[in-house]
């Protein structure tokens, strides 16, 4: 019997669908001729807790640290036992095993540790599936590979589990413990990523609440020229007193100035006319969909996810939602009209924006070399009732298809102008934009473009009709919001000044991944760390106080960027991963001795932000206990079946 291991039944169904002869399905299995396909519920089993080294690491104490295992263990997540008994059984009657892991180094982690927690000892070959169409997985099971040419990339994963939980369970014991000296009572949980996020939110916070607002002002003046009339706007030289982004903070320039400007005339010095196409925004990765459907709908992350899942597993009306990619296979292309049709036929939206459709078009969306572990975000082709869907449910699939029907629409064509004229030896700015071919607009709801100017030619007289001077006020950073925080984290590398490190966090995937964004934020509320008011997120008190209290290198995104580097050379190099975990724990020393009770109960008490109630605490023996006032409750990722 031939053996294939799926990382998750939506997987394990489509291949079983690929293969000769007819299916059956049995408890976690599906039995297709000679080949048995299971699945892997995400992961089966997870790093095991300290206790599993000592027993007496069950107690948190801060002479036990650093917590370093030399033999590493894993254990079954508890509710994958189920699953992982019906893999152990399918695996003594194998002959030969495939694992079928995402095609990405998550992936790759996920179904070879079962394998290999499993003692299974003979060959493994590699299967690699990154679109589920029944032909493009026909093809991939022609192609199979030695899943040993994948080791190095099993070893960075191995490495990022293990470098996590080093960080992670250390670095939280020893701020727990201390804060416990310092007079806190409960966890003070840290990680690599979820820290740098609410060190991400501590940090505006503090820029809006530090903010002092000062004026400045500005000029415009009416002109008439030879075909009509438009506004402009005064740019004030250098010799005057202005700020960084050149906003002038005197008025008195500015009103003398316009006291001599009626009735003036001058001549347009400089005009610049440009034709710009613009092609329709790609499909959706979820943290796009997420950070869309946010500002949109005002849905938290969390509750996209969740709506995905749902429109994904019990609806059948989209593709795998958990992807990180915008790209959709070349493959999918001669199938679009017909899935689109079927899906969006039944809803007057849709339908009349599938009229008006071109599918002789081809967009860039469509390219296998973008295409990764998974591809965009799309319908199925399931004829959708949106009617018979909650109402969130019927407007995030809207999106979602809208995208993809973009992708059948002409280019957004503009003429931008930009004019500049002199009038009393003074330069004064216009600029406009004409809309020439609406394309793909239509189905989006934009932002308003500045309105078109009327026909100019270089060298052309104008006269002031009318002018004012505006008095003005410089405005603080907006708060975090859900949109805002996921697309800061998938776009992390704006928030580092070290151009080497920058470029590293452009090259790979920000902080988090699409699975685990909206996990963070979520993760971070429930330790109330941060905390929803109204459509914004704001910094507590004790997340506030948190960060102040860590060393600034733990709040920051360059260590993923570090560690990224050193994953990616195992990956690519060959590199032995025994380095990158040995600095690691040098790099762990240091943090572990800056904690310190002292500085923690100042950084406590000097907090500022919002109240929220209070977190899950742990005791000394690591049992979880919820004081009175919590909320909240640990979100899971719902069990699938094939």
């Amino acid at each position: 019997m031939r053996l294939i291991i799926a990382e998750k039944p939506s997987l394990a169904r489509a291949i079983a669908d690929a293969l000769p002869g007819g299916a059956r399905r049995e408890d976690g299995a599906i039995h297709a001729g000679e080949t048995v396909v299971t699945w892997c519920l995400g992961h089966l089993l997870e790093q095991a807790p300290p206790d599993a080294y000592d027993p007496a690491f069950k107690q948190w104490r801060l002479d036990h640290l650093p917590i370093l295992p030399t033999r590493w263990q894993l254990s079954p997540r508890p509710k994958a036992r189920g699953q992982l008994a019906v893999i152990r059984k399918l695996l003594k009657q194998a002959r030969e095993v495939v694992h079928a892991g995402d095609p990405d180094r998550e992936g790759q982690l996920l179904v070879q540790e079962v394998i290999e927690y499993l003692g299974w000892k003979g060959p493994v070959s590699r299967l690699l599936v990154s679109d589920l169409n029944r032909p493009a997985v026909q093809r991939a099971l022609t192609r199979l590979e030695d899943n040993a040419r994948y080791q190095p990339l099993y070893r960075a994963a191995e490495s990022r589990s293990r470098a996590d939980w080093l960080y992670g369970i250390n670095l939280t014991r020893a701020w727990t413990l201390t804060g416990r000296q310092a007079g806190h009572d409960g966890v003070l949980s840290v990680g690599r990523v979820q820290t740098p996020v609410l060190g991400l939110v501590v940090r505006r916070d503090a820029e809006i609440r530090d903010f002092r607002p000062y004026p400045f002002h500005v000029l415009w003046a009416d002109l008439a020229v030879a075909t009509g009339q438009l506004r402009a706007w005064w740019q004030p030289g250098d010799h005057h007193r202005l700020d960084e982004q050149g906003r002038l903070l005197e008025r008195a320039p500015a009103q003398a100035l316009a006291e001599r400007l009626p009735g003036a005339e001058g001549r347009l010095t400089s005009l610049d006319t440009r034709q710009k196409r613009q092609s329709a925004p790609l499909p959706y990765s979820l943290s796009a969909l997420q950070v869309d459907a946010a500002r949109r709908f005002g849905l938290s992350a969390q509750a996209v996810l969740d709506i995905c899942q749902r429109l994904y597993e019990r609806h059948k009306l989209i593709t795998y939602p958990r992807s990180d990619c915008r790209y959709l296979p070349e493959e999918h292309l001669a199938q679009a009209q017909a899935n689109l049709s079927s899906a969006c036929g039944s809803d007057e939206t849709l339908r009349g924006w599938l009229v008006d459709a071109d599918f002789a078009l081809r967009s860039k969306a469509w390219d296998d070399k973008k295409v990764g572990a998974h591809h965009a975000l799309a319908p199925t082709g399931k004829p959708a009732e949106l009617e018979r869907l909650e109402r969130t449910e019927a407007d995030v699939f809207r999106l979602i298809a809208r995208n993809v029907l973009a992708q059948f629409y002409p280019p957004l064509v503009a003429r931008e102008v930009k004019a500049e004229f002199t009038i009393l030896g003074e330069c004064f700015r216009a600029s406009g934009q004409e809309l020439l071919q609406p394309g793909w607009k239509p189905l989006f709801t934009t932002r308003d473009e500045a309105p078109p100017l009327p026909p100019l030619t270089e060298g052309e007289a104008c006269r002031v009709t009318a002018c004012a001077v505006e008095d003005r006020e410089t405005r603080p950073p907006e708060p975090f919001t859900d949109a805002s925080l996921i697309k800061a984290m998938m776009n992390i590398a704006r928030y580092v000044d070290d151009p080497e490190v920058r470029r590293t966090l452009r090259e790979h995937d920000g902080l988090g991944t699409e699975a685990t964004r909206a996990g963070i934020i979520e993760t971070l509320i429930e330790r109330g760390y941060l905390v929803r008011l109204k459509k914004t997120l704001r910094a507590t008190r004790l997340g506030t106080g948190l960060i102040a209290s860590l060393p600034e290198a733990a709040s920051r995104p360059e260590r993923t960027a570090l560690w990224e580097q050193r994953l990616t050379a195992i990956v690519e190099r060959n590199d032995d991963p025994a380095p990158f975990l040995s600095a690691l724990v040098e790099d762990l020393r240091g943090l572990l001795g800056s904690a310190d009770a002292g500085r923690l109960r100042q950084a406590m008490a000097a907090a500022k932000g919002e109240t929220a109630a209070a977190p899950k605490r742990r005791g000394t023996n690591g049992k979880s206990r919820r004081r009175q006032g919590s909320t909240g409750r640990a979100r899971r990722k719902p069990r699938t079946s094939a």
